[in-house]
């Protein structure tokens, strides 16, 4: 199995793709709104690589998080709010705000189930800080690290319900960041104390068994190298520090935050201690390239793998059960007087 999820040009697999997916046998996958049209044609091709691969339990995942950052759009399906709503809720009711949270979270991963969606790339448990890109901004759950990191926890517990892994992300904390990733490498120079308000929720949510990433350069701890491609970072701060243990894949390989051929930097990802390199945007030259060089996923690789998977259950779910959970959602945000 090759350590890696890759991309897919289109609505359905081309044959050329077909035919280096079934050689390659990637990790896993990941979808985009290129990929998406019609609740048909989506469990079509959810359907389909569960075919190739001959895995019921496969690695698909998806960006939906709400707000700006969803793949899954109207008309077809709901819009959800961004994170942000969640942490103005809490700030007059936090009992509320958790239970927006998890009904927003199961409302939405019923959604991917129904999709044959397995893994949705949320959480983000990054510290929302002041004077920072926004990047971030409003997917953030809070100021606060507790705050975020009981959120954070309400939305994979509705990812739960609903039969649907998350991911917590951008591990060890993307909140600082004064650039954006996706075009140019960040660098952050808080200090150790500093960073330890950022590594909070991830701490609190340690156990969960994914987690991603993220490109950024923390010079109290590795000064060269960003955290995707940092030993030090892997092994004393995400493995050590925080306790994470499960399955840890890069951010999208191919930000401009990281330099060098696509092969040499998922490369380095994989040897600085990830498991699995995401690569997204369907290169074939690049797919090949990180087929090639990358050699194949680890035992204990696969075991996290496994283990990532092992709450996914695609026959959960229900139409009528997403439409009361987004009428709980509505309600408990309009008593606190916020909009949506």
């Amino acid at each position: 199995m090759t350590p890696a999820i890759f991309g897919m040009s289109g609505p359905t697999l081309t044959d050329s793709e077909r035919d280096f997916f079934r050689e390659a046998d990637p990790a896993g996958y990941i979808l985009f709104g290129r990929n998406v049209e019609s609740r048909e044609q989506l469990r079509a091709l959810t359907d389909d690589l569960r075919a190739l691969m001959g895995r019921e339990k496969l690695f698909i995942c998806i960006d939906q998080e709400g707000g700006r950052v969803a793949r899954m759009k109207p008309p077809v399906w709901a819009a959800y709010p961004p994170g942000e709503v969640f942490d103005r809720l809490y700030q007059v009711a936090p009992a509320s705000a958790i239970e927006a949270a998890r009904a927003n979270a199961e409302a939405l991963g019923l959604d991917l189930t129904e999709a044959g969606i397995t893994v949705d790339c949320h959480p983000s448990l990054d510290v929302r800080q002041e004077g920072a890109h926004d990047v971030i901004g409003d997917r953030a759950l809070g100021h606060d690290p507790m705050r975020v990191a009981a959120l954070g926890r309400a939305i994979l517990d509705g990812f739960d319900r609903a039969g649907v892994a998350g991911c917590i992300k951008h591990i060890p904390g993307h909140g600082r960041a004064v650039a954006d990733s996706h075009k140019e490498l960040p660098r952050v120079s808080a200090s150790e104390e500093a960073l330890d308000s950022d590594l909070a929720p991830f701490r609190a949510l340690a156990d969960y068994p994914i987690g991603m990433t993220c490109h950024l350069v923390f010079e109290a701890w590795d000064a060269e190298r960003p955290a995707t491609q940092s030993p030090t970072v892997i092994a004393d701060i995400i493995r050590g520090g925080i306790g994470f243990d499960g399955l840890l894949l890069t951010d999208d390989i191919d930000m401009q935050a990281l330099d060098g051929p696509i092969a040499e930097r998922s490369v380095k990802a994989l040897e600085a201690g990830c498991d699995l390199v995401l690569n997204c945007w369907a290169k074939m030259d690049d797919m090949q390239g990180i087929a090639e060089r990358c050699g194949t996923l680890g035992e204990t690789g696969a075991a996290r793998l496994e283990r990532a998977l092992a709450v996914t259950d695609l026959t959960k779910g229900s139409p009528q059960l997403r439409s009361e959970l987004i009428a709980k959602r509505d309600a408990l945000i309009d008593a606190a007087a916020l909009p949506a």
